[in-house]
């Protein structure tokens, strides 16, 4: 584990298809305790290569260093153990729980999903279960859902089922959490409670990865952003500065 330096090192990192480089030589940093977008035009490689770092996808070329720690290739759920966690564009839900237990099958380390915790019975994990229950309904009110607590994910809007998504993400308790276009689909105020929730976390110590279309979230809440264009880191800063580089303009208007 190291205590200094950014959280996570991409490093010339490749992902083809049928000869296509998706993801062709990246190379960024994301900063500890603080919130990195990954923005750029349709088609531009973002979800791909969050993708790679998140070990949904097997990289063709490159290194991922998270935590000081060279975890290239790992699957999702070792990373996932080891604190690195990632949300999708379209949001996954278990549609046959509620809003609730959706949140609680995220948190690790459940006493009651060892053997012994089942042969010991509740007395050994109900204090437990009672703390994240607590702890799962205090993340509803933070995302303004605590009325939808029991309802089935499966019925839940668009909006909403992506903003479980986000929440289970973060009962994981990660150290690092990469987020995929979380606000679409949100209301405006969602939108902005979210905002204001991951500034909340990065000032308790969490670090963030986020692709973003909105770039007015971005400013608002990114301190560095990369800007990627087919494949390529075309420009890193802040988004102030970012805005103004005819790089930047042209990839977004010629895409």
């Amino acid at each position: 584990m190291s205590e200094g330096g950014p959280i996570l090192e991409v490093r010339d990192l490749f992902k083809t298809y049928g000869g296509v480089h998706a993801v062709n030589g990246v190379t960024f940093t994301a900063e500890r305790g603080a919130i990195t977008g990954l923005i750029g035009p349709n088609g531009a490689g973002k979800s791909t290569a969050l993708n790679v770092i998140g070990g949904f996808l097997s990289p063709d070329g490159g290194r991922v260093i998270f935590d000081g720690e060279d975890v290239t290739g790992w699957p999702m759920h070792r990373l996932a153990r080891r604190g690195l966690v990632r949300t999708f564009q379209l949001a996954r839900v278990f549609g046959g729980l509620t809003t609730i237990e959706n949140l609680l099958v995220a948190a690790p380390g459940h006493r009651g999903e060892s053997a012994w915790g089942i042969l010991a019975g509740k007395r050994y994990w109900g204090t437990q279960e009672k703390q994240l229950i607590l702890q799962a309904r205090e993340m509803l009110r933070s995302f303004g859902m605590e009325a939808k607590a029991d309802e089935y994910a499966r019925n839940l809007s668009g909006g909403q089922k992506r903003a479980v998504e986000t929440m289970r993400a973060l009962m994981m308790r990660p150290k690092l959490l990469l987020l995929d276009e979380p606000m679409a689909g949100l209301s405006p105020s969602l939108s902005r409670q979210l905002e204001d929730l991951f500034l909340k976390l990065t000032g308790e110590g969490m670090s963030l990865l986020l692709v973003e279309h909105g770039l007015d979230t971005v400013e608002r809440i990114c301190g560095k952003v990369v800007v990627m264009a087919q494949g390529k880191v075309l420009s890193e800063g802040k988004m102030t500065e970012l805005r103004t580089r005819k790089e930047v303009q042209d990839a977004y208007v010629i895409g």
